[in-house]
């Protein structure tokens, strides 16, 4: 019971959204859908967060609708793809995960050597912007020996400029990329830093463009770059046990495989399965299975507009004014040679 009062609110929000999206795009002429209710679920959340003392009582609900509803949707989501489109886009897009991952690494880690950051503080950035945000850096911190406010200001980082990514990057890549919903998708999922800022980027393109193939396409990026965890991690743990005696052995490999990468792949598995043959799994009539493949679409949406307004929720801008400007200033430019380099990617490949 100690999740309901923040796991309502972020419900509350999200349906908000939706609502106030429909109202502003009638009120201006505009066609449904012309205003994205993901976004304005965001800004909701923001405003809530920022503008006002939330109690504590909310904080459970909105890290739970940030951490498990947000991995139910993506689960649901793999519903909507067969293995073999899956293993398509993950084929497609591995090219530019290979080159932006060790590239953002190592430039971002060199620059914040330069700017006089400790290693750690550094390698904490690096690895939130080229693998998964928040995730790789609460990974890496232990295995590193970083500290906690190192490891609190390479959260805020990921989060200040993941969080504007998620907001004005759908809009640059439809520019970008002549409104091709694949590219589009592609560099939403190389470019944006967390899980959540992926599926929130993703929606708003969905929303404006109709192109539900860019969110498929940034999900799946996003999730093979999750699972480059299992080299990187150890990796940043030898190179720095090399430079220093602090730091801990990485964690077991299994550990570090995200259960909802795995759940995904089980449901894009269960979709393969049930699409052959007259009958899905000899009980079920294709109107039966297609009912089912349309709720799980709607619970889909419903769980990822619930953690898109919790992400907004738990964003604090006015924690930013400890950190200083060389870890933001850092955060900054590792954000945009991310972005540079998956966009001249795909140009070049795509």
């Amino acid at each position: 019971m100690i999740v309901v009062p923040g796991l309502l609110l972020a419900f509350v929000l999200a349906i908000l959204g939706n609502f106030i999206a429909d109202w502003l795009a009638l009120s201006l002429g505009l066609g449904p859908g012309a205003i994205s209710g993901i976004m304005v679920a965001i800004l909701l959340g923001l405003g809530c967060a920022n503008l006002f003392r939330l109690p504590a009582v909310f904080k459970p609900g909105i890290d739970f609708s940030v951490e498990r509803v947000l991995r139910v949707g993506i689960v649901l989501l793999g519903l909507k793809l067969s293995i073999v489109e899956v293993g398509s886009i993950g084929l497609k897009s591995l090219p530019v995960i290979l080159v932006t991952i060790p590239a953002a690494i190592l430039i971002v880690t060199n620059l914040g050597r330069r700017l006089g950051l400790p290693d750690r503080l550094g390698t904490l950035i690096a690895v939130g912007t080229g693998i998964c945000g928040n995730t790789a850096i609460v990974a890496v911190s232990p295995t590193i020996g970083a500290k906690e406010e190192e490891t609190s200001y390479a959260v805020a980082c990921i989060t200040v400029f993941g969080l504007f990514a998620m907001l004005a990057y759908p809009f640059a890549a439809h520019w970008l990329f002549d409104g091709d919903p694949f590219r589009a998708g592609l560099f939403l999922g190389s470019a944006v830093h967390d899980t959540s800022q992926v599926a929130g980027a993703g929606m708003v393109y969905q929303d404006y463009y109709h192109a539900p193939e860019a969110l498929n396409v940034a999900t799946v990026t996003k999730l093979e770059r999750n699972l480059s965890m299992l080299v990187v991690i150890p990796l940043m743990s030898i190179l720095h046990h090399r430079r220093s005696s602090e730091g801990a052995a990485p964690p077991p490999w299994w550990t570090m495989v995200p259960l909802f990468v795995v759940g995904f792949a089980c449901m894009s598995l269960l979709r393969t399965i049930g699409d052959v043959g007259e009958r899905p799994f000899g009980l079920l009539t294709p109107d039966q299975w297609h009912g089912f493949i349309k709720q799980a679409s709607h619970a889909t949406g419903y769980c990822l507009g619930i953690a898109m307004a919790g992400v907004g929720l738990a964003t604090s801008i006015k924690g930013l004014r400890s950190i200083g400007f060389k870890p933001l200033g850092l955060g900054l430019v590792s954000a945009l040679i991310v972005g540079v380099i998956s966009t001249l990617l795909i140009q070049l490949l795509y």
